[in-house]
């Protein structure tokens, strides 16, 4: 393959705090990067280092060729403007159903596939995607699939959704406690790396430490022997020479082995195993009065003369979790601005229970007082809530001096923990999400689960995260065919790319990790053969689906 890009011993800074260093990488030709790590470990300041934006501390980024093209897909604007759209920008927007409207106006869907058209539409050799899936429908990422499987320059994709980066990335750039590791291979595939190589750490770790145990006994030993030789050196008349000449042999003994240990823990020194990262949420519903949380008959919402949906008829018991489905632009975010009566209902009616209260957890990050601090954002709650807070903070991820630090610095997974962390305080009995997983990073995502799968209030989620709603959601509002319908069971799973896409994605990102494998063995180690056979099994299976 082709070099593209070269990164060369590079380390990043933001505001005198380092990001991660010592980061040395190769872009290759057909790349599909997939960038992952937990909420500010720096996944957005490498894009902006591959893009240009951002001078590294130390080290150099070499281009395969001068004037390489970059083009860059945000994760969230505030902002957006339809203006010079190219035939090809167009058939994309016609074929994702975006409407050229005020920006203000689309739903989180329709805004990120409009930047995505754009992004696409004129292809360029290096392009950089922010979290390309967060709003998409499980339709919409089905067609990014397919756009990004055909797009002929390298993609670097920051991610943390699980089921889209197997299916797309054919390399991993993990960053992991101000480093950076490239797997070749999809997500799935570095985990399982990931799993085995922690596991040979640990052991490799367990052995050292019971060598040096084993070391540290023999000079303690000796160590007490020198100083009972000491001893009677000084006590034994006509054996002092004796005694002392013995000492002096157990002082040298003693020094040997340590300067061995020294050397040898200097040598081949195994670091221990540090943990993942671990987060707690914690949920509390209050006591609920009366059965029901909500009655909607015949509802219906438009907009002016395009009706988001009518005749809707359902109702919604205290403690029941739903999944609010639905593709995008089809009112999912509106219906849950109708229940918080922030949007008026069009026809019919819409009953809420009056005693029941309420979170509302919208999708916005930049609905945050960003020149604020979290010490300025929770400054009203008392000294005891403080405490919960700065605990929480620090479960997820945050470094203590974030605690003085503008939410504005923050990136979109740790302003989103924001919000969580002000919404779990207000301890409601029923709680409207609105893509709560979009941003956060996946040891977050896995620890939301956990624990709206035990939260015992009323819920109702919007989200396309299907990992999500498996685990905490046992029934559906489905917004389709221009109306709203309850159903009992799990979300649906989402489209797929049609059995043979699937069966091609798959062949061709195990081929790439058996190549990325091969890479580092010569024909005569161990293992080349059979990893040889497979790589040239693969490639005439894919030539088959040609």
């Amino acid at each position: 393959m082709t070099e593209l890009m070269k990164l060369l011993d590079i380390s990043a800074e933001i505001e005198q705090q380092i990001v991660f260093e010592n980061l040395s990488a190769s872009v290759q030709r057909g790349d599909r990067i997939g960038i992952i790590g937990k909420n500010g470990a720096g996944k957005t300041t490498l894009l902006r280092l591959l893009a240009g934006d951002l001078t590294p501390a130390s080290g150099q980024i070499i281009h395969g060729s001068p004037g390489m093209s970059i083009r860059t897909v945000e994760q969230e604007q505030a902002d957006y403007a339809f203006q010079d759209v190219t035939a090809a920008e167009q058939a994309l927007l016609n074929r994702w159903q975006v409407p050229l409207r005020d920006y203000a106006q689309l739903s989180g869907g329709e805004k990120l596939k409009g930047r995505l058209a754009k992004g696409l539409a004129q292809p360029a050799q290096l392009l950089l995607l922010d979290e390309p899936t967060n709003h998409l429908d499980a339709q919409s990422t089905a067609h990014l699939l397919r756009e990004l499987k055909a797009y002929p320059g390298v993609i670097a994709i920051v991610s943390h959704d699980r089921y889209f980066l197997d299916r797309i990335a054919t390399k991993i750039w993990s960053i992991e406690n101000g480093k950076v590791y490239s797997h070749s291979g999809n997500y799935s595939d570095y985990m399982e790396f990931r799993k085995q190589q922690r596991k040979s750490q640990q052991h490799a770790y367990e052995t050292q430490q019971k060598h040096i145990a084993r070391i540290e006994n023999q000079m303690k030993q000796l160590s007490s022997w020198s100083e009972s030789a000491h001893a009677q050196s000084t006590k034994q008349e006509g054996y002092k020479e004796y005694y002392r000449a013995k000492a002096k042999r157990m002082d040298a003994q003693v020094k040997s082995k340590q300067k061995r240990l020294e050397k040898e823990l200097e040598a081949a020194k195994v670091g221990k195993v540090e943990a993942d990262d671990t987060v707690e949420f914690a949920f509390r519903p209050n006591s609920k009065v009366g059965k029901r949380f909500l009655e909607v008959k015949n509802a219906g919402k438009s907009f002016g003369e395009m009706p988001l949906f009518a005749n809707a008829s359902f109702t919604v018991q205290h403690g029941e979790k739903l999944a609010v489905t639905g593709a995008n632009g089809s009112g999912k975010t509106t219906f849950l601005k109708m229940l918080m009566e922030e949007e008026p209902v069009s026809a019919g009616e819409l009953w809420r229970s009056p005693s029941a209260s309420i979170g509302y957890l919208t999708q916005d990050v930049f609905d945050l007082p960003l020149d604020q601090t979290p010490a300025e954002l929770f400054e009203q709650i008392t000294y005891k809530d403080r405490g919960r807070v700065q605990n929480l903070l620090k479960h997820l991820g945050f470094r203590k001096e974030q605690w003085q630090e503008p939410i504005r610095e923050m990136s979109m997974g740790e302003r989103v923990k924001c919000k969580l962390m002000k919404f779990i305080l207000e301890d409601k009995d029923a709680l409207l999400l609105d893509e709560p997983t979009n941003h956060l990073d996946l040891p977050s995502r896995e620890q939301l689960e956990a624990t709206l799968a035990e939260y015992r209030g009323t819920l109702l989620v919007v989200s396309h995260d299907r990992y999500l709603l498996d685990k905490v959601t046992d029934g559906q509002l489905v917004f389709a065919d221009g109306t709203i319908r309850k159903q009992l069971g799990k979300a649906a799973p989402q489209a797929s790319l049609g059995s043979s896409g699937e069966l091609r994605l798959k062949l061709e990102t195990e081929r790439q990790a058996v190549l990325g494998k091969l890479s580092f063995l010569q024909p005569k180690d161990k293992g080349y053969s059979e990893l040889d056979r497979r790589f040239m099994e693969l490639t005439r299976q894919l030539k088959e689906l040609e």
